[in-house]
C-alpha cells in the first residue's frame, strides 16, 4: 500500500526556512503571501494491503524517525487524502 507522511513543523516552533523564502517572494513581489512554512514529504510502499497493520507501521516509524514529535506534527496519507 502506498502512503505519505506529511511532516510540519509545531505551530510554535519558529520556521527560519519559511521565512527566508517568504521575504524572498516578497522581494520578488508576491506581497500578497503572507507567510510560509516549510514541510516535508516522505512517500512510503509498505508490503500490506491491511490498512490497519499499515497505520501501526508507519505511525511507528514516523514516531521514532521520520519526524521529530518533540517539534514537528505528522499526518499519514492515503491516496494523497489525510486519514
Amino acid at each position: 500500500m502506498k502512503v505519505a507522511v506529511k511532516v510540519r513543523l509545531k505551530p510554535s516552533i519558529l520556521d527560519p526556512q519559511g521565512k527566508t523564502v517568504n521575504n524572498a517572494l516578497h522581494q520578488l513581489g508576491y506581497d500578497s503571501i503572507n507567510s510560509v512554512r516549510i514541510g516535508r514529504l516522505i512517500e512510503l510502499d509498505v508490503d500490506s494491503d491491511d490498512k490497519a497493520e499499515v497505520e501501526r507501521i508507519v505511525r511507528e516509524a514516523s514516531e521514532k524517525l521520520l519526524a521529530n514529535t518533540v517539534m514537528e506534527d505528522f499526518e499519514i496519507l492515503y491516496n494523497g487524502e489525510g486519514k
